[in-house]
């Protein structure tokens, strides 16, 4: 605190003013409010569409700008940006791509120029270059000022939609996709036609089953779609077939999110990392998808494409997580919950139409009765000498009493005040016919919209039907749905890499060209299988060098299916029986070590085979040398028939083959008729 002046008037009081105590916050709890607000304002005000109209703020103010601009030409797209401006306070350029976005959807806006193409990727020309202005669709189903709820924009200058009064679920027929903060939003196109027929089996109170429509097409399994809710995912493949020349398929449709450019040089990498093999790409793509792959002579058309769906963007997976704002918080739904919610909010938004335009036929049909009496009764010459204004209001009330009772509302002083302003004109042409007719035509028409609204629900399922009746032409479904299996990449990988064997060092891989042994073709997701000195099995993945012991046993490729069996003959400990054993792997874990015999220490393999399948083991015909043991045992011989054990799993204990020690072991294959045996 500075010191206090000597000079300075004792009266003046302190340098600084006495307020009230000031309220210390700490920092982390002011940055956890901001974080807070900030959370709020982009998930309410930015990334999450409205369950009641299915638009983002940003897209509602774009719509709104286009009706207010609409005189049923096109608008410069600059313009409309700049208009849009005066709702929106984010920029022109989230504006413009949002305004693109929707008006490659071909919905709701009718654009003209050159919108860019969501099929290549290609970019829309700039604002000043595009038109656009509102399609018919969009006047039919989103605006209706009469009954539409406004706020002040965000400088107070003007009036904004707080929600459109959408009859249609528009949020299903364009799909949306945001993200913020801690949350994100996914929801996929539909088919208008569906939704037309799914609105109209909610309000009948009937089962609908509702799956998307992508403009791209391609071909769609939706079996994990969970209604869109979060935790869905579906997959989406394009459509593949053969080409006109030989070795060559065509891409003609695309999955959704993709591009064909973007498509190509997947394709193109999965080639130069050897997991395909394709000679060329050509991307010709114009209004059509159209990518022409040509294969190497002798390449199986069938594999490549099943290649192409297992490491290339020709299939992709797709999460859902339907995510909306109702009553100013997220609510997440299904888009059932979405369909039944449009239904209802249709049927709402038409009843008020109806209240609203039944009551300004009663009106009209007021004053036009209250007019005809006027006339017809010359209650008009009574104000002819009339001075003030209130003999004139008298006059005329006085006239009208009589006639009251023929009107089904109260005359207000205000309906009198609006006869006084009925032109000379009129009244000398005034032909009581005509006006009985129209008189009439208004009573036809009250009678029309009270029938409607009594029958709502019926009102409401026949404009959803005329809907579709009048917009469908052109948006039948394009994506098929069907159901596939997932490609296993292993098994469709190309073998373009040697495993080598170093039997020697211990080393195997395929890194060890030019120290090892070639064993076999292999990819890079293959497993590795080997059987080391030790009498322990061991699974591992493809890499360029790994161990697997001095002189293993066997070195090979293992499959998730494998169907081989193994034989093996181990002694028991040092002195032990020869035990006889044979097993399929079955389940594993890799790198981890699975030990064949009982662990005994002294134990040790003895003989070891591979066969493809159990008929092949059965073929061993195994001839034991056995030690003499000083001479006591008279024939040191021992048939083996490996077809008298059963096969188990690896980690059975075996069969006894022999007590005597082993020293040498000759192996014959029966033939597969039993016929003399073959070495």
């Amino acid at each position: 605190m500075p010191k206090k002046s000597k000079n300075a008037d004792s009266s003046s009081g302190p340098l600084f003013a006495s307020h009230a105590p000031v309220q210390v916050k700490p920092v982390d709890d002011l940055y956890s409010d901001w974080f807070l607000d900030y959370a709020s304002y982009v998930i309410l005000e930015r990334a999450v569409p409205h369950i009641n109209d299915g638009f983002k703020p940003v897209q509602r103010r774009i719509m709104h700008t286009l009706w207010e601009k609409d005189d049923g030409r096109y608008n410069k797209v600059a313009n409309l940006v700049g208009h849009t401006m005066q709702y929106h306070p984010h920029g022109d350029a989230s504006i413009g791509d949002a305004l693109v976005q929707l008006g490659q959807k071909d919905l709701l806006i009718d654009c003209q120029g050159n919108w860019g193409n969501i099929l290549t990727g290609d970019n829309a020309a700039a604002p000043r270059y595009i038109e656009a202005r509102l399609s018919k669709l969009a006047n039919d189903i989103l605006y209706s000022p009469k009954i539409t709820e406004w706020a002040a924009s965000y400088d107070g200058r003007n009036k904004e939609p707080v929600t459109l009064p959408v009859k249609f679920p528009l949020l299903l027929a364009q799909g949306v996709e945001g993200i913020a903060v801690g949350l994100s939003c996914r929801i996929l196109p539909h088919n208008f036609i569906e939704l037309c027929d799914a609105c109209v089996s909610s309000l009948r109170g009937e089962e609908f089953t509702l799956l998307p429509d992508f403009q791209q097409g391609g071909i769609m399994d939706a079996t994990d779609y969970n209604a869109g809710q979060r935790g869905g995912r579906i997959r989406v493949r394009a459509r593949i077939v053969e080409g006109e020349k030989k070795n060559q398929i065509r891409i003609t449709q695309i999955p959704f999110g993709t591009t064909t450019g973007g498509l190509a040089e997947s394709i193109v990498a999965a080639n130069e990392k050897g997991k395909i093999k394709i000679a060329r790409v050509e991307d010709i793509t114009a209004e059509h998808v159209d990518i022409e792959i040509t294969l190497p002579s002798g390449a199986d058309i069938d594999q490549t494409i099943q290649a192409l769906y297992a490491f290339t963007d020709c299939e992709v997976s797709i999460a859902t997580n339907a995510v909306v704002i109702k009553d100013d918080k997220p609510w997440f739904c299904s888009v059932h919950d979405i369909v039944k919610h449009a239904a209802e909010r249709t049927r709402e938004v038409l009843m008020q139409e109806l209240e609203i335009q039944l009551g300004e036929l009663q009106e009209k049909w007021h004053f036009s009765s209250l007019e005809k009496i006027f006339i017809e009764n010359r209650i008009y010459r009574k104000i002819e000498e009339c001075e003030t204004w209130e003999a004139v209001m008298a006059a005329i009330w006085k006239g009208l009493k009589p006639h009251l009772g023929l009107l089904r509302r109260e005359v207000t002083d205000d309906d009198v005040a609006r006869l006084t302003e009925i032109k000379i004109k009129r009244i000398s042409k005034f032909n009581s016919f005509e006006a009985d007719e129209y008189i009439a035509k208004l009573e036809a028409e009250m009678a029309q919209v009270e029938k409607n609204i009594k029958g709502i629900t019926r009102f409401t399922i026949s404009y959803l039907e005329n809907l579709k009746k009048t917009y469908s032409k052109g948006r039948e479904r394009k994506t098929e749905i069907a159901s596939f299996e997932r490609v296993a990449a292993a098994e469709v990988i190309i073998q373009n890499e040697t495993l080598y064997l170093n039997a020697k060092e211990g080393f195997a891989g395929t890194g060890l060209k030019k120290e090892g042994e070639p064993v076999c073709k292999c990819s890079a997701l293959d497993d590795v299988v080997f059987f080391s000195k030790d009498g322990t099995m061991t699974v591992t993945k493809m890499q360029p060098k790994f161990f697997v012991g001095k002189n293993p046993f066997y070195v090979g490729l293992w499959k998730k299916d494998d169907e081989a069996v193994y034989s093996i003959l181990y002694r028991d400990g040092r002195d032990g029986p020869i035990m006889a054993k044979r097993f399929k792997i079955g389940g594993i874990v890799r790198d981890k070590q699975y030990q064949l015999h009982k662990g005994k220490p002294g134990s040790a393999i003895v003989y070891f085979a591979r066969h493809e399948s159990e008929a092949d083991s059965d073929r061993q015909l195994l001839t034991l040398h056995l030690k003499s043991e000083l001479f006591r045992l008279r024939n040191t011989e021992l048939k083996f028939p490996f077809n008298s054990i059963p096969v188990k799993g690896r980690d059975a204990g075996g069969n006894i083959a022999t007590k005597h020690g082993v020293e040498k072991i000759a192996r014959k294959m029966v033939q597969s008729d039993g016929s003399s045996p073959s070495a």
